[in-house]
């Protein structure tokens, strides 16, 4: 069972570390399970004025305030390494010690950014193609990351995006099936 000082000390070594603390697996059960049994507590009719009961609001109220402290610096660590790992490709640091719902939004956070980049680099690539050069087109197919003549990064890109392409890259695209040209 957990305690009060449990909560405020997971809250102490997450504020004095730069990486993600390990946490049990079931934190966050055990946590809601001494909120709950606080609050039945706190909430006795009988002899609210009592200083056991006066204490328990108390710690109960304490005890949420940390508990949200406590889970405010775990997502701004979260972020951070979400960050990094769209920015260096690394993104198994802290993993380990991520609880199972933290890996979930962590993963999906990453994929978001990555998404993010993918969208802006497509842009950046049919502006620097610019209108005379970049042919539109649309994928006929799933289509894996692959390299432009200037080592540039493009794709992957699924089935139905539409984006403009140099003249070359269209045509080795378009002999393999994988993508139709579009009309002006």
């Amino acid at each position: 069972m957990i305690t009060f000082n449990d909560i405020d000390e997971a809250l102490r070594k997450e504020k004095y570390s730069d990486q993600l603390q390990l946490l049990t697996k079931n934190f966050v059960s055990e946590v809601a399970s001494y909120l709950h049994e606080k609050k039945t507590i706190a909430n006795k009719e009988d002899n609210s004025f009592s200083e056991s009961i006066i204490k328990t609001k108390k710690q109960f109220e304490n005890a949420i305030s940390i508990f949200r402290e406590l889970m405010r610096r775990r997502k701004e660590k979260l972020l951070r390494l979400a960050f990094i790992a769209t920015e260096t490709g690394i993104s198994k640091r802290d993993y380990e010690n991520m609880l199972e719902f933290e890996k979930e939004v962590f993963d999906n956070i990453v994929s978001s950014l990555e998404e993010g980049e993918k969208k802006m680099n497509a842009v950046l690539e049919r502006n620097a193609a610019g209108k005379e050069d970049g042919i539109m087109i649309i994928f006929k197919e799933d289509v894996d990351e692959f390299m432009d003549f200037r080592g540039n990064k493009l794709g992957p890109f699924k089935k139905g995006d539409v984006l403009s392409l140099q003249k070359e890259i269209v045509e080795i695209l378009e002999q393999g099936n994988k993508v139709e040209m579009l009309e002006d």
